[in-house]
C-alpha cells in the first residue's frame, strides 16, 4: 500500500494523540479510506444506509433482491431493517482486526435503534440487546430523550455498548453519563464482566450552530459572526471538562462537522472525533496545525455573547439548562428525530421500490 496514503493531518492526530477518528459512514468504500488513516470505529443509521445506497446501489441491488427473494412474507419495514442490518455487519467485519487488537474498547461499529421508537424505553433496550447480537464489535445508538436515557441504562445493564445520539446539550451529556454509570454499576454488582464495553456518548456539535442560526434568522438576532461557529466547540468542551472532573467510564464523541474547529478545537482530548468521507478527504488534504486543544477554553467574551443573545444556547451550556423531560422537546432534538424518522421512511421507500418497481417507467 503506498505510504503516502497514510500521510495527513488526520493520521498525525491518532498517531501523536489520545484522540480517536471515526468515519461517519458505513459504505465499505469510505470505510476503507478511513481505516487506512487511523479510523478505529464507524457509524450507521437509518439516514447514512440510505445515503449509501444512494452512491453504492450497484453494489447493492442484487443482495437486496435476494433479501427480497429469501424473505417472502416480509414487509417493506422488515426488509428494510434486514438490509440495515447487513450493511452494519459488513462494515463491522472490516473493524474487527482493530476490535480485537483494542480488548473490545475500540474497533465497533454503530448500528441505530429505529428512530420511531424515541418515546419507549422498553422496547428500544430489547432492539438494542438484539442489534448488539449482530456482531461483537457492535455498539448501539439511542437517542437522549427522556424514554431513550432510561433505556440506555437498561442497555448498559444487560451488556450492551451504547453510543447516546441526538445529544445537544451538557444536560444531556451528563444523563447519558449518569445512566452508564448506573447499569454498569448494577452489572458489576451481580459479578459480570464489564470490562471490553466501550460506551461514548455524542455531541452534535455543528447542529448546536445550526440551530442558533436558525433561531437568528427567525428571531432576528444579531450577533457576532463568529461566535455561531463556536457554540458548538463550547457545548462540547463544557460538557469534556465535567466528564473528567466526575470520572464517568463513557467517552464524548463529537458529531455533525461544520467547520475545521469540529476536528481541530477536539484535538488531544480522550474523545472520538466521527468524520465523514468528504470531510476526511477536506482535512488530510489541509495545512492545518494538528496541535492539542481540547483543554484551551473558548474565549471568555465568545461565551458571554452566545449567553447573552440566545437562552437556547444557555439551555444547551449550563449543566442545569435542561431538565430531564426537556430533552424531546428541544428545538434541535425535534429537528434531528423529525430527520431521523424522515430518513428512515426513505429507506423503506427505496426497498419498497425494489420489491415492487413502478410498472410506467
Amino acid at each position: 500500500m503506498n505510504e503516502q496514503q497514510f500521510k495527513g493531518p488526520l493520521n498525525k492526530m491518532v498517531r501523536t494523540s489520545i484522540t480517536d477518528l471515526w468515519n461517519d459512514s458505513c459504505s465499505v468504500a469510505e470505510l476503507t479510506y478511513a481505516i487506512e488513516h487511523g479510523a478505529v470505529g464507524a457509524t450507521s443509521n437509518p439516514v447514512i444506509v440510505a445515503e449509501v445506497l444512494d452512491k453504492e446501489m450497484a453494489q447493492w441491488e442484487d443482495r437486496i433482491k435476494q433479501i427480497i427473494q429469501h424473505n417472502p412474507v416480509a414487509t417493506d419495514d422488515e426488509l428494510a431493517w434486514k438490509v440495515i442490518e447487513e450493511l452494519s455487519v459488513t462494515a463491522a467485519e472490516l473493524l474487527l482486526p482493530v476490535f480485537e487488537r483494542e480488548a473490545g474498547k475500540k474497533g465497533r461499529l454503530s448500528i441505530q435503534t429505529d428512530p420511531k421508537l424515541y418515546r419507549d424505553a422498553e422496547r428500544m433496550a430489547e432492539q438494542a440487546v438484539y442489534l448488539s447480537s449482530l456482531a461483537p464489535n457492535i455498539i448501539v445508538k439511542m437517542p437522549v430523550t427522556p424514554a431513550g436515557v432510561a433505556a440506555i441504562e437498561a442497555a448498559t445493564y444487560r451488556g450492551v455498548s451504547i453510543n447516546a445520539t441526538v445529544c445537544f446539550s451538557v444536560a444531556q451529556a451528563l444523563a447519558v453519563a449518569e445512566a452508564v454509570e448506573k447499569g454498569l454499576d448494577r452489572r458489576e454488582k451481580e459479578g459480570r464482566d464489564t470490562s471490553q464495553m466501550g460506551p461514548v456518548c455524542t455531541i452534535m456539535v455543528g447542529r448546536v450552530d445550526d440551530w442558533l442560526k436558525v433561531l437568528a434568522e427567525r428571531d432576528d438576532i444579531v450577533s457576532n459572526p463568529p461566535c455561531l461557529e463556536w457554540a458548538g466547540v463550547a457545548v462540547m468542551k463544557k460538557a469534556y471538562e465535567l466528564f473528567n472532573e466526575r470520572g464517568y467510564r463513557i467517552r464524548l464523541l463529537s458529531a455533525a462537522t461544520r467547520n475545521h474547529m469540529h476536528w481541530s478545537e477536539f484535538v488531544g482530548g480522550d474523545v472520538v472525533v466521527t468524520l465523514t468521507h468528504e470531510w476526511q478527504r477536506r482535512f488530510n488534504g489541509c495545512d492545518a496545525d494538528v496541535a492539542p486543544r481540547m483543554d484551551v477554553p473558548v474565549e471568555p467574551w465568545i461565551i458571554a455573547e452566545l449567553k447573552n443573545k440566545f437562552e437556547d444556547f444557555r439551555r444547551a451550556y449550563e449543566p442545569d439548562g435542561l431538565s430531564l423531560n426537556d430533552f424531546d422537546t428541544f428545538g434541535p432534538t425535534v429537528r434531528t428525530l423529525r430527520q431521523f424518522i424522515g430518513g428512515y421512511d426513505k429507506l423503506v421507500s427505496t426497498i419498497r421500490d425494489i420489491m415492487l418497481p413502478n410498472p410506467d417507467l
